[in-house]
Formats: C-alpha cells, structure tokens, sequence
C-alpha cells in the first residue's frame, strides 16, 4: 500500500495507491450503499455462511488446544534429541491458520486449513510419524489419515467435531515465538521446497489480507462472490474453475480500486471490473519481487508455458504463482458469461428492480445444452469408492482439454457437483458417482455429412486415470469408469425429476438412426452426429429400429451396448 507522490490542482490530497494502480474511486458510501449492504447480509443468511458465536467459540477453543498439543509434542522430541532442558522450555512452535479461516469468511461446519511450524531440528519424519501417532493417542482425534506423498504432503483428522487439514513447516531456528511474523521471505532461504508450499497457504492469505484497505468490507464483499460462485457452478479450482483464494484475490483488487466502498458496490464494481477484463492479462494485488532467493515465480518473459495460462491470477507472497494454472478454454468462457450476467443481475438490484436473492440464484445446467457426456466412476465398496471417486475428479479437466480440442466442439463444460448413481442405471452393490459435462458444437457450413468421434478423446482419458491409479497402487478390483452421450431429453434416467425440469415437447421433424449391417463394437464409443434443421437448431438424427434390435430413442444407451457404425450416421442439413 503506498501513496502517489503527485497531487491534483487545487490543492488536493494525492491519490492513494492500493495495489499497482491508483484507485477507480475514491468515493465514500451514501446511505442507500448501507441499505443495501444490510440486504445483501439478510439475502446470505439462509445459505448458512455466517457462523455463530458458539460454533466460533469451539473453534478458538480447539485451535487452541491443537496449539499446546503441538507445543507439547516438539519439547518431547527436542528432549529425545538431547537438547539442553534450557533450550527444551523455550524451544516453542505454533500452529498458524490460512484460508478461509484465516480470511474469517468460513462457513458454517467448514473445515480449518492450518500449518505446524516447527524449529530445525524438528524433523519432517517426525511429523508424519511420532507426532501422527501422538494424534492417534488423543481421544477427541478422529478420522485420522496422513497424505504424505501429496505435492503439499497433509495429515487429515478430526479435532472435537472440526475438521482440520494439517500441513508442517520447519523452519532454520532454533526456537518458534508466538510472536513470529511469516510474511517475511528471509525465513524461506534454505528451506526444503515441500517447507516452502506449505509456508505457501499461510503467507498468501496474510499478504491479501494486508493490501486491502478495510478488512470488514472485503469480508462481507467475498462471503457474496465465495456464495455466488458457489451457486453458480463454478467454484473448483481442480476443475478448472477458480477455488477460494483465486476468488479472494479478485475480490481484494476490487477492494483496492474502491477502497472506500461498502459490500454492496463492491459486489457491483466486482462484476463491472471482471466483465470487462482482458484476459490473460494478470491480476496482481502488488508488484513482484525478486528476494533473490532463487525459487521458481510466475513470470511469462522467463518461463514460456506461462504465456500459455488464460487467465493469471497471481499471488502476491513470494515466490509468486499463478493461482488459477488449471484454467481452460472453455472455463474461462463461462466464467466470463457469468460475470456479465451478474453485472446484469447487480444492475436491476441496485436499480431497485430486483432482490439480492436473484444473484444467488443457480443456473439450469440441465436445460442449457442438448449435448451432455456422463463420466461415470464405480467402485465396489464406499472405502475404494471415496478414493476413486477423489482420483477420477481429479483428472476431469483433461477430459475437457481432450474435448476442447476437437475441431468440431466449441464448449466443454462440467457441472462441478458430482450425483450418486441411480438404480436404474447400475448395480444395487455399486458405489457409483457420475458427473455431467454440456457439450457445445460448432455451426457447420456447407458440410452435408461429417461423423464426429470422441472416442478417442474419451478413451486417452480413461487411459490416463487408470495408468496413474495403478502408479500409486490405487487401482482396485471393481473400479471402473464409463462415458456415455446422453441427449438432453435423456437426463430423467439419470437424475432426479427437481433437476431436469422438461419442457412440453414440441413436434419436429422425424429424426431415424440409420444402421449398417457392418457394425464394429468398440469399447468406449461416441460418435456424436448431428441434425441441422431450417432453424438451425441441432440435435441427434438416429433412425429408429424395432424394440426388440435397439432401445427406443428416449432410453439411455449404456456404452457397453452402443455400437459405432461408420458412414451410416450423419449429419444431415433438412431443406
């Protein structure tokens, strides 16, 4: 946060500067920006994401006794390592929290991200052996796994009721003050680089934290984008979408551009500064530094893939990291459309010409494309299942980078919220969870017939989740996953009545599948072909054969039974 050495004519104060720019506006909030900033407030109520002060309370007070068991445990090991019983009483540590918790916009039953920072001579081995089965000994620790070989490695439990994600960090001191700052980057300098992503989560939120100009309103104004966001569908960092300290980062440079602003504007300047944003170029909340350090940071005139990412976000902590990598084509449209969609929204509010509770409205997935695929994954118990299940999602952008490229598709877009699998569909014994992605295709011009095949696209995933399941020695008996096309008016056999809300059917022209004689069976199949009509609208064209050869149009073809038939199925331009 700095100053402008410049000031205007007539005497007045120079500008501040909150970030790397001088401030939009400077102005400060009539009463009518209150009124509406308490709306906002009473419009999230009902969505759960302000907690109460008891379930605050607990937290403190679990925060606190993970504090002591942390302090407790390092003197233990620095006394097993024979340090002088001098140094033992003031060999300290601390456990430092980030995120959500940290920003203090967590929602209620949220989980605590939080960080062990110990001294040198406290090993990482230590961490993950004596110190879990320290945990294990505690009769309020439950749920207790540790995720050692993760890139930032983790130890997951539950501490009295909260969930809390545990990472470790130590440091080239002797000794941890309750009173150490992390912000500083000389504390990084010969640290092991897992220290360093682990020092990571708790130095960006402090630094966020630091440049906006008034706390409060952040916080009010993220709790609205975090739950919009969230309603919206495109809340996921590991799909592609934004996660919570990508949308924080937004949310404070909106902060630092009005930094006199309350919630309610801020919400409306939100939408207005990112509707008009011309990506990729980088948001960044403070210029980067280099600490000479040595450490690999975001920087596209060094590092060419980083000329390749859609839509940088940068954290402002070194070493600086573009937040949002996992960004594609495809996400990046939607999110575009739904930041002018809600300036849109934020428009007719502030005009008085609807509530707060139309932002937060969500979208109709189920009724936007008429083209879905149905990435199904199965496991034969809720153990295996719980593991693939964190696996196959992980690996769903490459599915839509797959997609993306083919010529033909101009949207992949994945609904960020996955469904249990419906008995209709699968096995009683099955745990089974599927995710739907919409399917866009580009208009065709003089083209009368064109076949398009994602089999390949779908099987190089496939391909993909299963080689790095079997690298971990994941990969299980009973675990599989399927893709299957399904049309728009196919979903009911999948869904539940509330989500796919079916319009009156309305005639159109007669569409047939048309089947050779010569069919090839192939694994996984999905050949998409399409019907443009006068209208130019497009769907499926299938002829339909008699019940008892294929199911009827308006079934679901499971993959195991769809036959690929080439040059029989077509795109077909009705004049």
């Amino acid at each position: 946060m700095s100053t402008t050495g410049d000031s205007t004519l007539g005497g007045q104060q120079p500008r501040k500067h909150y970030g790397i720019t001088s401030s939009i506006s400077l102005a400060f909030p009539r009463e009518i920006d209150h009124i509406y900033t308490q709306k906002l407030t009473e419009a999230m109520k009902p969505f759960g994401v302000f907690e109460g002060e008891d379930e605050l309370n607990h937290r403190l007070a679990v925060l606190g006794k993970l504090n002591s068991f942390v302090k407790e445990w390092i003197a233990e090991i620095s006394e097993s390592k024979n340090l002088p019983l001098s140094a033992v009483a003031n060999v300290g540590g601390k456990i430092f929290t980030f995120g959500s918790y940290r920003l203090g916009v967590h929602t209620k039953g949220a989980d605590i991200d939080a960080l062990c920072v110990a001294p040198r001579h406290i090993e990482r081995t230590d961490f993950f052996s004596s110190f879990f089965e320290k945990l294990k000994q505690h009769d309020e620790i439950k749920d207790l796994r540790a995720v050692e070989d993760a890139f930032v490695p983790v130890i997951k439990f539950k501490f009295d009721g909260i969930e809390i994600d545990l990472l470790f960090a130590r440091l080239a001191l002797q000794s941890i003050p309750d009173n150490l700052d992390l912000r500083g980057d000389s504390l990084l300098r010969n640290l092991d680089i897992r220290c360093i992503r682990s020092l990571n989560g708790c130095r960006v939120t402090d630094e966020i934290l630091y440049l906006v100009p008034n706390k409060e309103n952040f916080r009010l104004t993220l709790r609205a984008i975090k739950l919009w966001a969230k309603r919206r569908g495109i809340y996921s960092n590991m799909l592609g979408f934004l996660g919570g300290v990508s949308w924080a980062m937004l949310v404070a440079r909106t902060c630092q551009l009005y930094p006199n602003a309350v919630a309610a504007t801020l919400v409306h300047k939100f939408f207005l500064v990112f509707s008009k944003w011309e990506w990729p170029n980088p948001v960044l909340l403070k210029q980067p530094e280099d600490s000479n350090l040595n450490l690999p940071v975001w920087d596209p005139r060094v590092n060419p893939s980083d000329r390749y990412h859609l839509m940088p976000i940068i954290t402002p902590a070194y070493p600086q990291q573009n937040s949002t990598y996992n960004v594609s084509t495809s996400t990046r449209t939607i999110m575009s459309e739904e930041f002018k969609n809600g300036l849109t929204v934020t428009d007719e509010i502030l005009q008085g010409k609807a509530d707060w509770s139309k932002l937060f409205e969500p979208p109709n997935f189920f009724q936007k494309y008429k083209h879905y695929i149905v990435l199904t994954a199965s496991a034969s118990t809720e153990e295996n299942h719980l593991e693939w299940i964190g696996l196959v999602e992980s690996k769903i952008r490459v599915l839509v980078g797959n997609l993306e490229r083919n010529e033909y598709i101009t949207l992949a877009h994945v609904n960020p919220q996955s469904f249990p699998g419906s008995k209709e569909n699968h096995n009683e014994n099955e745990f089974v969870s599927m995710w739907f992605i919409g399917i866009s295709f580009k208009k065709l011009d003089n083209s009368d017939c064109v076949n398009i095949d994602l089999t390949y696209d779908i099987q190089s995933f496939t391909d993909t989740v299963y080689r790095q399941a079997s690298n971990i020695n994941m990969l299980k008996d009973g675990m599989t996953i399927e893709a299957t096309h399904v049309k728009k008016k196919q979903l009911h056999h999948y869904l539940p009545p509330e989500l796919v809300q079916r319009k009156k059917k309305v005639k159109k022209k007669v569409c047939v599948y048309s089947v050779s004689k010569k069919a090839k069976l192939y694994p996984i199949s999905l050949l998409v072909h399409i019907g443009i009509e006068m209208s130019f609208d497009r769907l499926l064209c299938f002829q339909r054969l008699p019940s008892k050869e294929l199911p009827d149009a308006s079934s679901p073809i499971p993959t195991s039974n769809l036959r690929v038939i080439k040059n029989s199925i077509r795109l077909t331009l009705n004049r």
